[in-house]
């Protein structure tokens, strides 16, 4: 059997994402096309990354003529969590351009499996819900026997037949990952991703070591790999760097993982791996704050080449994180982001506003945790209610026709918060300018022109913005309260 494979990801349809030129490939598409590999299909892909317009499919499926498209997100990039609705466009024109061919579709992505049904309506034969790897080999195993074989005995999809649905039993997720191939690193042409790279002086690639996260943080959306928590081993992941290696020159290493190093002594186990085989990397992950307290787990990360840890601090208010189920403390993170800075490691903040009951307290008390700890950087959101969590359930009767953002940098507030969807704006804005400001004020303490520049220029706007804000809180505290 002949397989096209693709995602739903169009880098140029995401402004923000496209001008930071930080792109990476979609590591578990070329995961499900190894994997298919192994029952001895002929597998191509088409990367949407840098495509200009789903279109562009049309003269591939023309010329390869596959016997079966797969649109098979990459799970492990947070921006397909998102299920952005020009991505979801984008699917469902390359649906109808297969359909209109008579090629069979089948598709595994956060967004079909949360809105499976506004997927079969586009065309798509099968959509796979939760874990593909098993499925999509019966799916394939069963259209090789037959091209008219039973859906219903296919564990973990939907499919529509006679216009009716069916979702069939769940599917156990693995527990084995090292016994999956390695990802079909060579479909990948890696050049264009160098080039988007060679701005930043370094080049970066994706690798997941783990799947799924156990920890229950209320807002946080878990439709493919759930609550469960699986891991590869030391040397696995080992191989797979030295795989890299031997197609393309890489000078640093993302690892995508929900929370890296969860099982105990793992990053220790990989330090030493690494140091058995004479590796050097440079690598960031994301963790939690309360994880990298325990044992020496911050020291070994050190120790095996980590040079940046995201944590989700999320706010600087105890009672927002315990609304959220976070499960960490302040103190948590205000110890690890000491140790990592002791250890030569560069803590980073994800944070989060607007979440349920959020006063001017907690916003403050978010500022204050930041400009005091003065992370190496941050990536700032408004909460975005997405289906299977708490969160949404709260907020669902408010969501009406919209329930998704456009692309990553809509950050629109979708249900009533404490203050209006144009404060948060600001605010978003605010805390940005802000934060470029005091970090090239700390350029200027160690005497770099560049930053007393940066300093100059950010800390006029970040003064404008600052009144702005304190206006607008005023106008909306007694105009529009939200709760």
């Amino acid at each position: 059997m002949k397989i096209l494979f693709t995602h739903s990801y169009f880098l140029r349809f995401d402004e923000k994402q496209f001008n930071q030129r930080k792109p990476y490939p979609p590591l578990a598409t070329i995961q499900a096309a190894a994997n298919l590999r192994e029952e001895n299909c002929e597998v191509k892909l088409f990367d949407t990354n840098f495509a200009h317009s789903p279109n562009e499919i049309i003269p591939i499926l023309e010329a390869e003529k596959p016997d079966l498209l797969v649109i098979y997100d990459d799970g492990f990039n947070y921006l397909t969590k998102m299920c952005l609705t020009k991505m979801r466009e984008a699917a469902f024109e390359m649906i109808g351009f297969a359909k209109a061919r008579k090629i069979p579709i089948y598709v595994s992505s956060s967004d079909s499996t949360d809105h499976f049904e506004s997927y079969l309506a586009a065309g798509a034969n099968a959509i796979i819900l939760g874990e593909a790897d098993e499925t999509l080999r019966e799916l394939v195993n069963g259209s090789i026997r037959s091209s008219s074989f039973n859906l219903a005995t296919i564990k973990g999809i939907a499919f529509e037949n006679e216009s009716k649905i069916t979702k069939t039993q769940k599917r156990p997720v693995l527990n084995e990952l090292s016994k999956l191939p390695l990802p079909a690193w060579d479909l990948i042409n890696i050049k264009p991703y160098q080039k988007a790279w060679s701005t930043h002086g370094y080049f970066s690639i994706n690798i997941a070591t783990t799947r799924g996260c156990p920890f229950k943080c209320n807002w946080c959306a878990k439709p493919i790999y759930g609550n469960r928590y699986n891991t590869r081993s030391p040397e696995h992941v080992v191989k797979e760097i030295q795989l890299i290696q031997s197609y393309f020159d890489f000078d640093h290493i993302w690892f995508c993982d929900d929370i890296f190093g969860l099982k105990p002594q793992w990053v220790q186990e990989f330090s030493q791996v690494l140091k058995s085989k004479n590796i050097a990397i440079r690598y960031k992950i994301q963790s939690r704050a309360d994880l990298l307290l325990k044992d020496d787990t911050i020291i070994c990360l050190a120790d095996s080449g980590c040079e940046e840890v995201w944590i989700g601090a999320e706010s600087g208010s105890q009672k927002i994180l315990d609304a959220m189920d976070k499960g960490t403390s302040i103190a948590q993170i205000k110890e690890s982001t000491r140790l990592m800075k002791k250890h030569g490691i560069k803590p980073c903040f994800f944070l989060q506003l607007g979440y349920l009951s959020e006063k001017w307290e907690d916003i403050q008390a978010t500022m204050d945790l930041l400009f005091t700890q003065m992370p190496h950087d941050i990536g700032v959101s408004v909460s975005y209610p997405l289906p299977g969590t708490k969160f949404y359930e709260k907020v669902k009767s408010q969501l009406n026709q919209k329930a998704n953002w456009t692309d990553s940098d809509e950050l629109l507030l979708m249900y009533n918060g404490t203050f209006s969807p144009q404060f948060y704006k600001k605010l978003h804005r605010f805390i940005h300018k802000k934060f470029r400001a005091a970090k090239a004020y700390e350029d200027l303490k160690i005497g770099k022109l560049k930053g007393i520049l940066r300093w100059f220029y950010f800390s006029s706007y970040a003064k404008l913005s600052y009144l702005q804000l304190l206006l607008l809180k005023q106008v909306t505290k007694e105009d529009a309260p939200r709760s």
